[in-house]
């Protein structure tokens, strides 16, 4: 009998035609709608392999249920939706798919930068409603890039790829990480601060880090109080490392000039969070890394980890608990 598989987004045939010549092939064939619950469960009972997405918790009581499974592939570089710790016990690998989604995800925050600081959402909508009636000096008027200093907290591959692109605005680069990298900080001309300082002197910040234990509500109300009040904080890892009812007080007040968020600590986002109100907040849907091509390669890796571990081979790309990677 072949090994049962079980995927839980729909993907292009092109990406899984090859599995099933190998395996029993099993996915969910809804676009847009995340594999309920209880169908998952009943699909673990016999599967070997687990393709899933950031859309399923895979937590010890799913993993427990699970008695023949040998590898999770996660498609996407964080992996907060696993319980890697219970999967890790059992002797389950657990992947994920870094490096193809850097050079996209960059190109996304620095976008997300431009449009918070420039207003873009809100001069568009500005338009559309018809309250565009003249030319005034004040505006729409937002805060420029070129030339201010841009902060980065977390310094791995998406954070050197945004340092990369800032260098060509003349921005001013600092950064925070857990360890100091003298060679990033030689080769793109940044500079080390302590968290406290970053946020005082920073003009832009952007979280780059994973949400671990260490990382969770790492920027509060106390952190915010650092900044200027005309800092932008920007968030494309992901949310529950912002504490956002902090947040949300401190763009309400003022107390920090904007922030554009690719990424809510619970996802889909309700209509009715606080932070959609406030028109200084230009927000997303989580589509860091969402190019065609990305997206594509991100299938292919998953994939191919999934096919390596059943096959009895280590994946490249195998989550070790000790080994806590930056975004």
């Amino acid at each position: 009998m072949k090994p049962k598989i079980y995927i839980t987004r729909k993907l292009p045939e092109q990406i899984i035609e090859g599995l099933s010549r190998n395996y029993d092939v099993r996915m969910w064939d809804q676009e847009d709608i995340p594999v309920p619950r209880e169908v998952l469960v009943e699909e673990m009972k016999e599967v070997e392999g687990l393709l899933c997405l950031l859309t399923e918790q895979i937590d010890e009581s799913l993993i427990e249920q699970a008695p023949n499974l040998k590898i999770i592939a996660n498609m996407a570089v964080g992996h907060n939706n696993i319980d890697v710790q219970s999967a890790t016990k059992r002797g389950i690998m657990v992947t994920n798919t870094p490096g193809v989604l850097t050079e996209t995800t960059a190109d996304l925050t620095f976008g997300l930068l431009l449009a918070t600081a420039r207003r873009m959402m809100e001069a568009e909508d500005y338009l559309r409603s018809g309250k565009w009636e003249t030319w005034s000096p004040m505006q729409l008027t937002g805060q420029d890039v070129h030339g201010a200093t841009l902060g980065i907290i977390g310094l791995g591959r998406i954070g050197e790829a945004l340092a990369k692109r800032a260098k060509g605005f003349d921005m001013n680069l600092v950064y925070f990480n857990r360890s100091r990298k003298y060679e990033q900080e030689k080769e793109l001309g940044i500079e080390y601060q302590p968290l406290g300082k970053l946020l005082q002197i920073s003009d832009f910040v952007c979280v780059m880090l994973p949400l671990t234990a260490d990382t969770a509500y790492m920027i509060g109300k106390e952190q915010l109080e650092l900044m200027k009040g005309t800092a932008v904080l920007i968030n494309t890892a992901r949310g529950g490392i912002i504490d956002e009812k902090a947040l949300y007080q401190a763009l309400e007040n003022r107390e920090i000039w904007a922030a554009g968020l690719d990424v809510f600590e619970e996802e889909p986002v309700h209509l009715d969070h606080p932070l959609l109100t406030l028109p200084n907040v230009v927000t997303l849907p989580h589509i860091g890394s969402a190019s065609i091509a990305t997206r594509m390669k991100m299938a292919t890796l998953a994939v191919q980890n999934l096919v390596d571990g059943l096959s009895g081979d280590t994946p490249r790309n195998l989550v070790l608990l000790n080994k806590s990677k930056l975004r």
